[in-house]
């Protein structure tokens, strides 16, 4: 009875003091989380698990460490504020994923982001195509930032009218068979249409989409 009585205490006590920790981090820790509030979130976390799974420790010898992070924190935000080096350091730099409607693979592979990666979070800001976007840029947080082609833009009402979505056909040099079978064609289809546009080797293509009758072909580290 009393270790439950303990392990019930410890929890709420230890619940309320993260609580108190998180508020006096700031807002923004809630909104977004860098790598420094990754680290500091988790590790609280684990000091709030070991100190409730062993009661034999002392309930300071916990919170003194969850308070000593929170000032560690607090110290590398207000850092963060006064020097753009030191942020840069700590939290990267935005990256830029299309530049003037092409894609950088190369700036891809640094963030170990990919198409499918890239596809999604279109969708999520209900951008259906690659080829409407002029610029798309990775925040540091791991939100995409996009705006979208003017031309594409102004036309965007019309175009949601429309069923179609963007079939992604080619990514990193593979051709998705399940997809051409979705819209009805073929390998050898895929590839007779891309030499048509001059595309002879499907290796040489990053990605390759197909939506209403046009093809969107971005190459592999174009210049």
């Amino acid at each position: 009875m009393e270790y439950i009585f303990t392990t019930v205490f410890r929890t709420i006590l230890l619940y309320a003091v993260i609580v108190l920790i998180f508020r006096l981090m700031g807002k923004r820790e809630i909104g977004e989380l860098s790598i420094l509030d990754l680290v500091v979130f988790i590790m609280i976390g684990e000091l709030a698990v070991l100190a409730i799974e062993r009661p034999k420790i002392h309930i300071i010898e916990a919170i003194l460490p969850m308070f000593l992070l929170m000032l560690i924190q607090i110290i590398m935000s207000i850092a963060s504020l006064k020097s753009k080096r030191f942020r840069d350091l700590v939290d990267g730099k935005p990256s830029i994923i299309i530049n003037r409607g092409k894609v950088d693979e190369e700036a891809m592979r640094r963030q170990r982001y990919n198409f499918d990666d890239l596809l999604t979070q279109l969708r999520e800001k209900d951008i259906r195509s690659i080829s409407d976007v002029e610029f798309a840029i990775l925040e540091s947080t791991g939100s995409l930032s996009v705006i979208e082609k003017k031309q594409k833009n102004n036309n965007k009402s019309n175009s949601k009218n429309q069923g179609d979505i963007t079939i992604p056909l080619i990514m990193d040099g593979q051709v998705n068979e399940d997809h051409l079978k979705k819209i009805n064609k073929t390998n050898l289809w895929l590839r007779q249409e891309l030499k048509k546009r001059g595309y002879r080797d499907i290796k040489k293509i990053s990605f390759c989409s197909y939506e209403n009758g046009e093809f969107y072909i971005d190459l592999m580290d174009e210049e």
